[in-house]
């Protein structure tokens, strides 16, 4: 059972806190070093449920690991290393074990409020814009598409990053360019289409597609820069290519067990979220350590 391991809700650390999101915890190191803790917080229609997810955090901290170095040549990137005990003290951070294989020195920068997110495939909030508009985010998609049809071609479909209660929203190109001017608004775009069809493409051949992702990128040393964290279960939808079937919903290896939990009780979707069972926990987890197995090629490290 999934559930025996330890699982991390909140962070301690003798630094200064600068941000507490849904998943991650942010610390300052120094000016020009932050430290990002993921716990095993899982959230669901922007609600953060009350039991987390054990080995969530390590997956994601350690399939963004993956990602950054294999692209690091191709888009410049935040990361420095992931924390291990072999490192902790060199990278200025004293903490327990429990903080070793979760977390990421990146360094610093000024974070462009644009979620660049990227699809290959259409659904979720897309192909809802998609059957009201015949478009998204700005871009004219084909008529007759299905439910999770795949794209001619991946299309960079941005939307803006709010600080809840809000939610994010939907941006056209044009939007993202009086943001953040023309310059950064295009490296943004390339480097954001360039890193989904790298990882599609690997993934692929893994037995995964990839149907969207979302990328976060900062302004590091005048660089548009990658930071936060790369295709994961998190961020991305991750499709069984075996069971793919455009007209429908996909398995995938992400939340679906919690939100096929949640669809089925009397909530209204609004905090205070229910304590998760223990099978949902332990399909959940199953599933991200399952897709960390398949696209890495490896086993989570014991």
């Amino acid at each position: 059972m999934t559930t025996a391991a330890p699982v991390m809700m909140e962070t301690s650390l003798n630094l200064e806190r600068i941000h507490t999101g849904k998943v991650r915890d942010i610390y300052a190191l120094g000016d020009d070093r932050v430290l990002l803790v993921a716990t095993d917080r899982v959230s669901a229609f922007d609600v953060v449920m009350p039991n987390g997810v054990p080995h969530k955090g390590e997956v994601l901290t350690r399939m963004s690991e993956f990602w950054f170095s294999r692209t690091s040549e191709v888009v410049p990137n935040a990361f420095v290393a992931v924390l291990e005990a072999s490192n902790a003290a060199d990278l200025g951070v004293d903490c327990g074990p429990e903080y070793f294989g979760r977390s990421m020195v990146m360094r610093r920068g000024e974070v462009l409020r644009v979620e660049a997110v990227v699809r290959g495939y259409i659904a979720g909030s897309g192909w809802a814009e998609y059957q009201r508009t015949g478009t998204v985010s700005g871009n004219p998609l084909p008529e007759g598409l299905l439910k999770s049809s795949q794209l001619l071609e991946p299309i960079f479909t941005p939307s803006t990053k709010a600080e809840p209660p809000d939610h994010d929203a939907p941006m056209t190109y044009e939007e993202v360019i009086a943001l953040l001017g023309e310059e950064v608004a295009n490296a943004v775009k390339l480097r954001a289409l360039a890193l989904y069809r790298y990882g599609a493409h690997h993934a692929a051949q893994r037995g995964i597609l990839v149907a969207d992702t979302k990328f976060e990128f900062a302004i590091i040393d005048g660089e548009v820069t990658l930071v936060d964290e790369v295709m994961t279960p998190d961020s991305s939808r991750f499709w069984p290519a075996d069971k793919y079937l455009p007209g429908a919903d996909q398995p995938s290896f992400d939340k679906q067990p919690l939100r096929d939990y949640l669809d089925g009780l009397d909530w209204d979707k609004q905090p205070p979220g229910p304590v998760l069972p223990d099978d949902v926990v332990d399909a959940t987890s199953a599933r991200y350590i399952e897709a960390y197995r398949l696209i890495t090629g490896e086993n989570l490290p014991d």
